[in-house]
């Protein structure tokens, strides 16, 4: 046997039926025999996808407990064990962080152990079973059993189960959506061999794992099988995809890695001060000292406040039509700084609509949008009965009659059951006043010669012609006619099987330049977006022969041409400007036409007049380095195949941009992966594509993209929002933690491991998850995407938190000094670190309130814009009085009672920090700086 294997790179659609027989040494009427089976089966293995790679569960699991900052929690908490074993003392603190730690590496792992089900999808696509023919009699085997040579028999309604080489092809009519993007259904033919740069869309002669036969029926020769089909492929693409961290995770990284740092820094000046002036005695009490720094300086309530946000996040989105299927996609989505776009269904209705008639008498244009048989014919700006007109009506006719598809109201809405192109030819005759169904009673079909694509037009014949004079006015050679045909098709092509016209209701002879006149028309109308399609008419006397369409297609009447357009979304224009305003650049990335593509791009402002645009073909014969320098000045992109969509989006993610790209076919999957934001169709998404996206589209409308991204930007920022106030109060801490044995005369820490720990879950947390919620800024979509690369510290947040950190501390310390000198004047002499605690905790609900907003005061604000913030800080506050007035919390937590002057201290002191905030409000005022959050 030749090795003509799967892996080798024949192109089977440059091949000839015989010549890809001797390739794949298999037997036009026999088939294979069961030992080449066996075999193939050994060499080739099953017709089966695989999985490669992934992670198991364990190692998602352990991979949580990496994270710095958990790395060295975990640190903390064997020490603190360790001198609480030694110490004879129950490990609270040590439990506790353990506790912390376990949390958080469960929520990580929650967050990335969703099983991979794109490729579970894919293999669904997959037949069960095939009809094959084998040893010279026909066979039904499961479909992972099929091998290179076979040959297999499809018929409508079957799945196809590899790729393969037609051989023969009877009405053969393929869906070949879910892998092409295109919802047309595709007319195989088996004679033909293609060139070798044809689009898989036009690869007419092979068929496709995956797809499903719409109509008719056929004979394949199996070309390849498993990963070597072009469904294969696409796995082997999806699974290539490596996942790159959102910018949310990378922001976190570099926080865990500056906190982490910053914190050993300060511990080994703190300690080694230390021990330079009291010496290695003072080491144990400055290594206890060391242990709260580092609990101090984690933020242990961090991720579990970014969770909760970013599902809060969700749920606002659910609202808008947008399903988010992973969480860090929320906050990505507010950095997205360009969104690909297919067109169909997505910046379109996909619902066909006629929009222009053109006949040689009248130019019309048809209102109405959608299926409702709802609209007027308009002439001039005047609106026009077209059954008044001849040539018109019979065009009308032409279309409503030459037609397989029904309209019919489902629900309350009008729908289409079959083509959307003849579905929008019958809601144009609708709209006239045409009776579809009493002209299909009284107008009987004799004789139909169905499209096909070698003559690119349909025609059929009735009898009955006299009924049409209740409609219309006929033409002269009709009035008696016995017979009717009606053809519709390629203006090209039907336009050279005519010799005459219908203008009004005289007939002529078609001179060329009328004829050239016609096809300018037609170019015209193709050039502004609308697919065109020509009809003509025959009256004849005599039932022509069914086997010969070429002889009974003759000596045709042109009627005049049709242009339809999958109608735009009326809300996506708006959209598109939003974008645009929001510095967010939308680009379309289309199986469709170029013309189309470029006249959808610029109505709706996606592209300008003279904008650039790349064909598929264009695209496969240049580098991805060529790529690179085009990407970013062109935003259309036209009749594209699989690889091409993921080239185009790995060449914008090296220009740095964070990229947002749609899709709904089983093609799509590898470049949904493989953006920032992959979002999927939720009505007409394959379950590939779902699987593989980050987002769903409920309503499949692009508007709806915009939206979640304004949702995406509410999200980050106040994600910043509460990492200012979270991360300022920590800085706080641990500065009084660092400083106090340097300023006290004993060596010792105010705050047990165990306080740290409530303050950063509970004191830090309660009022997070409330800014978490703060609502929009009304200028959200007014400002430009925020730089990608920029870091969690960037404008000016950074600054901010050291600076509010240190202002915490003075007037932490400063209070701790005067609590330590009023505590040994009597009572309890270790109540003043009670003081210290409380008055950490209450400053940080002043600054809670404060951090609402970097520019407006909070008297400007209303306090019921955000309720749940005034509602965490007076629970807050309940909590840690609690600590300290209610025994059994007292003695766990390690506080001590304060008197009412003692109390009242504290809440003095803490005041202090949200007067500062406001003060620093009132002085940018002033100097006029703008401060966004």
């Amino acid at each position: 046997m030749n090795d003509l294997s799967p892996a080798s790179t024949t192109a089977w659609h440059t091949v000839g039926i015989d010549q890809a027989l001797r390739q794949l040494d298999s037997n036009d009427d026999t088939g294979l025999t069961a030992q080449a089976v066996l075999d193939r089966r050994q060499k080739y293995g099953p017709n089966e996808l695989e999985e490669i790679g992934g992670r198991p569960a364990w190692r998602i699991l352990l991979d949580q407990f990496t994270n710095i900052m958990l790395l060295m929690l975990m640190a903390v908490a064997v020490v603190s064990g360790v001198l609480s074993y030694r110490d004879q003392e129950f490990p609270k603190d040590a439990i506790a962080i353990f506790a912390i730690v376990i949390l958080n590496g469960v929520l990580g792992y929650l967050q990335e152990s969703r099983a991979e089900k794109a490729l579970a999808a894919l293999k669904q696509m997959a037949s069960p079973s095939v009809r094959v023919q084998r040893d010279g009699r026909l066979q039904e085997v499961p479909s992972q059993d099929l091998v290179p040579g076979d040959i297999m028999l499809l018929e409508a309604g079957d799945q196809v189960a590899a790729d393969g080489r037609l051989l023969e092809a009877s009405n053969l009519q393929l869906r070949e959506s879910a892998l092409t993007g295109e919802a047309q259904g595709v007319n195989k033919q088996a004679t033909r061999t293609l060139a070798a740069d044809t689009s898989l869309a036009d690869r007419k002669n092979l068929v496709f794992q995956g797809t499903e036969v719409a109509q008719g029926r056929g004979r394949v020769l199996v070309t390849g099988t498993g990963m070597k089909t072009e469904l294969g492929r696409i796995a082997a693409m999806l699974q290539g995809v490596e996942t790159e961290p959102t910018p949310l995770q990378q922001r976190m990284t570099q926080l865990g890695n500056v906190l982490v740092s910053g914190s050993l820094t300060l511990v080994a000046i703190v300690v080694g001060a230390g021990v330079f002036f009291g010496g290695w005695g003072a080491f144990e009490r400055l290594l206890e000292v060391a242990l709260s720094m580092a609990v101090a300086v984690v933020p242990e309530g961090l991720p579990a406040v970014i969770t909760v946000t970013l599902a809060i996040g969700t749920q606002r989105m659910v609202r808008r039509q947008a399903l988010i299927r992973r969480l860090p996609a929320v906050e990505t989505l507010g950095s997205v700084t360009t969104i690909c776009s297919d067109k169909t269904g997505t910046l379109t209705q996909n619902k066909m609509v006629v929009q222009r008639v053109r006949t040689l008498s009248q130019s019309l244009q048809i209102t109405g949008e959608g299926y409702a048989p709802e609209g007027e014919f308009v002439s001039e700006g005047q609106p026009l009965d077209p059954r008044q007109v001849t040539d018109v009506g019979l065009l009308l006719v032409d279309g409503l009659l030459c037609n397989d598809s029904v309209l019919q109201k489902e629900g309350g809405d009008w729908a289409i059951m079959g083509d959307p192109t003849e579905g929008a030819l019958v809601v144009m005759a609708a709209k006239s006043g045409l009776d579809r169904h009493r002209l299909g009673h009284e107008l009987q079909r004799v004789v139909e010669f169905p499209f096909s694509s070698e003559r690119k037009r349909m025609s059929v014949v009735f009898s009955g012609v006299h009924a049409l004079a209740a409609d219309l006015t006929l033409p002269k050679a009709l009035a008696n006619a016995p017979y009717l045909m009606l053809a519709k098709g390629s203006p090209e092509m039907l336009l050279e099987c005519c010799t005459s016209g219908l203008k009004g209701t005289e007939q002529f002879e078609l001179d060329q330049e009328t004829r050239s006149r016609i096809l300018a028309d037609s170019a015209a109308m193709a050039a502004q977006g609308l697919r065109v399609l020509g009809f003509a008419y025959r009256s004849i006397t005599t039932v022509p022969n069914e086997g010969d369409p070429d002889l009974a297609e003759r000596d045709l009447v042109w009627l005049g041409l049709v242009g339809m357009i999958d109608a735009l979304r009326p809300e996506v224009r708006v959209a598109v400007q939003r974008c645009r305003v929001a510095g967010i650049r939308p680009m379309m990335i289309t199986g469709d036409h170029q013309l189309t593509a470029m006249a959808i791009a610029q109505d709706l402002g996606i592209a300008d007049a003279d904008a650039r645009s790349l064909s598929g073909a264009e695209l496969e014969a240049m580098s991805q380095a060529e790529l690179e320098a085009v990407v970013k000045e062109v935003n259309i992109y036209a009749r594209v195949s699989p690889e091409h969509k993921l080239r185009i989006v790995k060449a914008l993610q090296k220009d740095h941009q964070i990229v947002a790209m749609t899709g709904d076919g089983v093609n799509d999957a590898p470049a949904l992966k493989q953006a920032e934001i992959g979002i999927a169709m939720g009505i007409t998404g394959t379950d590939v594509s779902k699987e593989a996206s980050d987002m769903v589209l409920l309503d499949d409308n692009f508007a709806t993209i915009v939206a979640a991204t304004e949702e995406g930007r509410v999200v980050y920022t106040n994600i910043r929002r509460f990492v200012k106030y979270i991360l300022g109060s920590n800085i706080g801490e641990l500065l009084t933690i660092a400083l106090s044995p340097l300023l006290l005369p004993i060596l010792d820490v105010p705050l047990s491991p165990l306080q740290i720990l409530w303050m950063n879950l509970v004191t830090d947390g309660f009022p997070a998850l409330a800014l978490a919620v703060e609502p929009a800024e009304p200028d959200v979509m007014e400002q430009p995407p925020h730089d990608p690369q920029e870091g969690i510290f960037a404008r000016g947040l950074g600054a901010y938190m050291l600076r509010i950190g240190i202002v915490f501390a003075i007037i932490s310390v400063s209070m701790m000094v005067w609590a330590y000198q009023h505590a040994q004047q009597g009572g309890d002499p270790d109540r003043w670190k009670t003081m210290v605690f409380t008055t950490l905790c209450l400053a940080q609900m002043g600054h809670a309130i404060a951090v609402r907003s970097g520019s407006r005061l909070t008297i400007e604000m209303s306090p019921w814009s955000n309720p749940f913030v005034l509602g965490a800080v007076l629970l807050t506050c309940v909590l840690q009085l609690m600590l300290i007035y209610v025994e059994p919390l007292r003695n766990f937590f390690g506080t001590h009672l304060l008197s009412s002057f003692e109390l009242l201290i504290c809440f003095g002191f803490s005041t202090l920090l949200f007067v500062w905030v406001e003060a620093e409000k009132i002085y940018r005022r002033i100097r006029g700086k703008v401060v966004r959050d």
